[in-house]
């Protein structure tokens, strides 16, 4: 496939609330070689990165706890998740983004962040990309007590785990956060 299978793009906002949801109609060539008309929902909300803060001496990895809505609306009983600290991008690179976001939600301050990945993490509706960092950190790293930005109307709990308590949390299914499996 290349661009030149692909032809005919028309695209509808649908909303431009908190990010933006656009629906695209479009011609796609199949392997026949016939064109097919298809439609698509593509929400667009930035692109992000997340890190996995871990100690080796103490065997530990930081993790953090937020209430997450769409978690709650599909099952998630008080919707809280534990996840790797992660933020969008906001015009930033993904390395100044992600030790922003670890000293605004963990209160640690990293210098020196490793990229491991980058991937698409829901391909079929949203256009995010996300990037993949690991970090090891310290208790002097420790500059404030985290939890996000008031302003952001972020109440993050900051935890600092066993990473093999961490890892059984995933087979029990207290984790179930896809970057944060990743990272793990």
């Amino acid at each position: 496939m290349s661009a030149t299978d692909i032809r005919n793009i028309e695209k509808t906002l649908l909303s431009d609330n908190w990010y933006t949801l656009n629906r695209f109609s479009f011609e796609l060539k199949d392997q026949n070689g016939q064109w097919q008309h298809q439609e698509r929902e593509v929400y667009d909300r930035g692109n992000g990165a997340t890190i996995l803060l871990y100690n080796v001496e103490k065997k530990t990895v930081v993790l953090t706890r937020q209430f997450r809505m769409p978690t709650y609306v599909n099952g998630n009983q008080d919707g809280m998740l534990i996840e790797s600290c992660a933020g969008l991008l906001d015009q930033d690179n993904p390395e100044v983004c992600i030790k922003r976001e670890t000293e605004e939600e963990t209160g640690f301050k990293v210098e020196r962040v490793k990229k491991v990945f980058e991937a698409y993490m829901s391909p079929g509706a949203v256009t995010e990309i996300l990037y993949f960092f690991i970090a090891e950190y310290s208790d002097s790293m420790k500059v404030s007590n985290g939890g996000g930005l008031e302003h952001e109307q972020e109440n993050i709990e900051v935890l600092e785990l066993d990473f093999q308590l961490a890892c059984s949390m995933v087979d029990s299914g207290e984790i179930k956060d896809g970057k944060t499996i990743m990272l793990l």
